[in-house]
Formats: structure tokens, C-alpha cells, sequence
């Protein structure tokens, strides 16, 4: 209670009335997998362009990642978080100069194919003797995609006058002093696509001055493929100091991420894919079928999981490869994850996203028509059709569950929605007086927050009272409850569902003679 003590007038803020709510984003992907380079841990790309930058390009047939990020921004992605996994053998290419260690920012033996040089910088100052001595170093850094030849390193003796390497950074005037704006960790940590750099002694010297050099210790791959633990991404003793992959996307920085797809996996990895969504509860996976898998005997159901966190869609598509222009096959669940990005932009999350084009895409691997159509969908797998005039198109918005009140991937992915911005937007109502004013302040704040996705068309009914309810009193809790701390409210949605199945009926309408 606020003190009054002498005479006068107070002027005080006061909370009433509810607060708002706002909506949390839904179309933020991440993809795990294999890329060329760059750091295991999580980092957030917004188009092909920022993904090159930190992970390289198309690197092998096999691996899907670079083709499966092209594809999301092509059809309408913005947001992405790319979590590259390695095995836990793996370990970071390094080098040794003076008191530092140059060490590359992800493992892999891509970090032997790095380069560097240390230089003196280019700003000078005034030194003892009236003479002039540089402010710091400069650091070159250089990534080659092969084993660079002697001119390939000329670069490194003339930055401005020689052909660059594929992918090089230039860092200068670092300074040694923590104070100064232009300290080195200030100026590489999390700033460097390449390398980081490790002061192994106290002091404030800096590394000397030398020739170009690799990366040339350590820098392991571990294994020859990738297990499912790779994918889950825990801690290792004494090999995986860092979270990755699954793991990774459960810690607090990377909350928003609302969808999420391993390209071209294996079964078993989809299968954690899926797990990780469910024990979330705020996530929606996309899987790909193999292949040469035979979709006529194919249940997924049995195969991967019985789930409305995840759908499905087949078959493979054909893509121009980015770098080479040459015909690709790839699994389609990068372009589809742009759809629901688009979809999500242009209409809500309300909206299924089918009946959409897929961009950038050539020709499938195996043509659909209806009769096939008729047995793939009521086993949740979700069709892409090519069709006459139209181009190639989602044709299908299902879920993998065999719940039918949850069998359309709009209805289960605005639910995700809806919970999650309630739970992020009452936040504030934990350790409030659990009394009437409390409870009518919730149902004020989840009611505005309601009434605007039904004017936005996300919820079915002609009237409020129609499109949803709130319940918020003595017939949600008992006094047992109230004793025991707990809030209890209960909200009823009404959905719209998707016109899977447009149906109209035509007759012949005969008029009688007229008098």
C-alpha cells in the first residue's frame, strides 16, 4: 500500500481492465540436418543468401539440407533456424599462433580448408619518437572448397589485387584491450561465419604477425554417417560439450520455433522429430516418406507414428539444383514448410495449406490421380498432383492421426496457435489474489484476444456465443482448488475446417405451364 505522509496531491498508475494478448509468430521453421560448414549451434537465417554465408552450399547427392532451405524461401519462407548435426566424434579444426588458438567455429574436417593470416591493421596512431604504430591486427580469413594451390593463397599476401577465396572474412583493427569497442572476442564471437579465436594465457598481447596458414589439427568428421543420437544432439562426456539438434531446440532462445523438418531423414529420426513436437506440445513436424518407398502398401501410421503433431506428403519433386542448374531430385518438405509460411502471411494459420502452388519445382517423381488419390488420403498422406493449367499443388492438408477431430493439419496447427498465446500472454496472472476480480480479468483478456481471431475468421459461428466460450468461476473450481493455489478456466473453440470435399448437387428443374 502506498504511504501518504505529508499533505498534497498523488498522482498514481494503476492496472484495470484486461491485457492484451498478443498472437506468437507461426511460420518460424527449423531444419536439422547435414550442411557443408558452420557451427552446431542453432542459428537463425532469413534467406538462401544468410544461409550460404554460415553453412555453405549444395556439398553432397545425398544431403538435402541446402536444397530443402532454397525451397522454404523460394515458396514464402522468412524465418529459419538451421541446426546442423554432427557426429559426436567430430571435432573443430585448430591452430596454434603465439598465445592464441584460431579454431574453427563448427567441427568437421571443413575447418582444414580454412585459412588464415594475422597482419598488422590498417589505422594508425601516434607512438613513442613521433612515430606510427597500427591500433591493432588484422585478421584474414579464407574458406576453400578444395585444398587451395600456392595461387589460390595469394589472396593472403594481396587482399585487393588477387582473385578472392570462395568465402572469406576480413576483421580489422581487433584490439586487445576488453575495454575498447574493438576488442576481438567483442568483434568475432558470433560475428565470424569461419572461425573464433581462444586467448590461451593472461595478458593483453596479440598474436604475432605471419604467413598464411590452415587450420591444420583436429578437425575430425567421427563417423561416416549419422545415427538418430546425432539427431536427439545430447551431451557426450568427453566428446559433445554442446547441445545440438533436438536438444538444442529446447532451450529458451528458440521458443518461437513453431515447425519443424529434418530433410530427407531416416525413419528412426522422424520418429524423434515427431516425440519432440509431442512432449513440447507447441511444435508441428513435417516428415518425408523414402524415396523408393511402395505407397501402395505404405501405412504410415504403423510405419512412423499414430500422430497430429506431423504430416506427410509424397511424392519426391524435381528441382533445378541452385548452383548448377542440373535436374535434382529431392523430398518436397522444405517447399511445403514455404507453403504453410505463405499461407500463414497471406490468410492465418486458420487457413490449410493445399490447394497452393509449390515454386520452384519442375515435375514430380510419380504422377497422382484420382483413383490413387482415393487410397493415399484416408491414411493421412497428403498428395502433391500436377494439374492442367493449374501447375503442381498441395493436394492434400491432413494429419497423421487417426482421431478424426484432428485429422486436418489447419485445425491442429491453430489449436498450437491458440495455446501458445494464451500461455505466453496470461503469464502474469501467476501469484495474483485468486478471487472474483481476478477471474472476471482473465476472461476479459482471453475473450478480446478470441473475438479477434473470430473476426479474423479463424473460428467457426455467426456470434461470439457460436465461435467459442469462457468459464471462469466457482463451477471450474472447488474450494479445495482455491485452497491449493490453482486457477482453473475452461475454453471452448469451434474451428473451421477445411471444404475437402466440395460437393454440388445439379438437377433438371422442369416449370409447369402457366395459366
Amino acid at each position: 500500500m502506498p504511504e501518504y505522509l505529508h499533505p498534497g496531491v498523488y498522482i498514481e498508475e494503476i492496472e484495470r481492465g484486461p491485457k492484451p494478448i498478443e498472437g506468437v509468430p507461426t511460420s518460424t521453421a527449423a531444419f536439422i540436418g547435414e550442411t557443408a560448414r558452420g557451427p552446431t549451434k542453432p542459428r537463425l537465417v532469413t534467406s538462401y543468401k544468410d544461409y550460404q554465408r554460415w553453412f555453405g552450399g549444395v556439398f553432397g547427392d545425398a544431403k538435402f539440407m541446402p536444397y530443402a532451405v532454397n525451397g522454404f524461401f523460394e515458396n514464402g519462407g522468412k524465418r529459419m533456424y538451421v541446426c546442423r548435426v554432427t557426429d559426436d566424434a567430430a571435432t573443430p579444426a585448430e591452430a596454434k599462433v603465439g598465445n592464441f588458438i584460431v579454431r574453427a567455429v563448427g567441427p568437421g574436417s571443413w575447418g582444414k580448408r580454412v585459412y588464415f593470416r594475422i597482419m598488422q591493421g590498417t589505422t594508425m596512431k601516434a607512438g613513442a619518437n613521433n612515430t606510427l604504430v597500427p591500433v591493432g591486427f588484422r585478421l584474414l580469413l579464407g574458406y576453400f572448397l578444395q585444398q587451395p594451390t600456392e595461387k589460390d593463397l595469394e589472396w593472403f599476401k594481396s587482399p585487393n589485387g588477387s582473385p578472392p577465396p570462395p568465402y572469406f572474412e576480413i576483421f580489422d583493427d581487433l584490439e586487445t584491450d576488453p575495454n575498447s569497442p574493438n576488442y576481438w572476442d567483442k568483434r568475432l564471437r558470433d560475428n565470424s561465419a569461419l572461425a573464433e579465436l581462444v586467448h590461451t594465457a593472461p595478458g593483453n598481447d596479440g598474436p604475432p604477425i605471419g604467413d598464411a596458414k590452415p587450420l591444420a589439427t583436429n578437425g575430425d568428421d567421427g563417423a561416416a554417417s549419422l545415427d538418430p543420437a546425432d539427431f536427439d544432439g545430447q551431451l557426450v562426456p568427453g566428446k559433445r560439450a554442446t547441445p545440438q539438434g533436438l536438444t538444442a531446440l529446447e532451450l529458451d532462445p528458440y521458443r518461437e520455433v513453431a515447425l519443424v523438418y529434418a530433410p530427407g531423414a531416416p525413419l528412426e529420426v522422424n520418429k524423434k522429430v515427431i516425440d519432440h513436437c509431442e512432449k513440447l506440445r507447441f511444435r508441428f513436424a513435417v516428415v518425408d516418406p523414402d524415396k523408393s518407398v511402395d505407397v501402395t502398401n505404405f501405412q504410415p501410421r504403423s510405419a512412423i507414428a499414430d500422430t497430429k503433431y506431423a504430416a506427410l506428403y509424397y511424392p519426391w519433386i524435381a528441382i533445378s539444383d541452385p548452383q548448377t542448374g542440373a535436374r535434382k531430385e529431392v523430398p518436397p518438405g522444405g517447399h511445403v514448410l514455404g507453403v504453410y509460411a505463405r499461407t500463414d502471411a497471406e490468410r492465418g494459420v486458420f487457413k490449410a495449406p493445399a490447394n497452393e502452388t509449390l515454386r520452384g519445382v519442375l515435375e514430380l517423381t510419380a504422377d497422382i490421380d484420382d483413383g490413387k488419390q482415393d487410397t493415399l488420403n484416408p491414411r493421412g498422406i497428403n498428395a502433391i498432383r500436377q494439374f492442367p493449367e493449374r501447375g503442381i499443388r498441395v493436394w492434400g492438408a491432413r494429419t497423421l492421426t487417426s482421431d478424426a477431430l484432428w485429422k486436418y493439419v489447419s485445425v491442429r496447427r491453430l489449436f498450437i496457435f491458440l495455446e501458445r498465446s494464451i500461455y505466453e500472454g496470461t503469464q502474469w496472472v501467476v501469484f495474483e489474489p485468486n478471487d472474483y476480480r481476478l477471474w472476471a480479468r482473465v476472461i476479459d483478456t482471453i475473450r478480446l484476444f478470441l473475438r479477434t481471431q473470430w473476426r479474423l475468421g479463424a473460428l467457426f459461428g455467426r456470434t461470439e456465443e457460436e465461435a467459442f466460450f469462457i468459464t471462469c468461476d466457482r463451477t471450474t473450481m472447488t474450494q479445495d482448488d482455491i485452497l491449493n493455489g490453482r486457477l482453473i478456466c475452461e475454453i471452448g473453440i469451434a474451428p473451421v475446417r477445411p471444404a475437402e470435399f466440395v460437393i454440388f448437387r445439379i438437377f433438371q428443374n422442369t416449370a409447369e405451364a402457366q395459366n
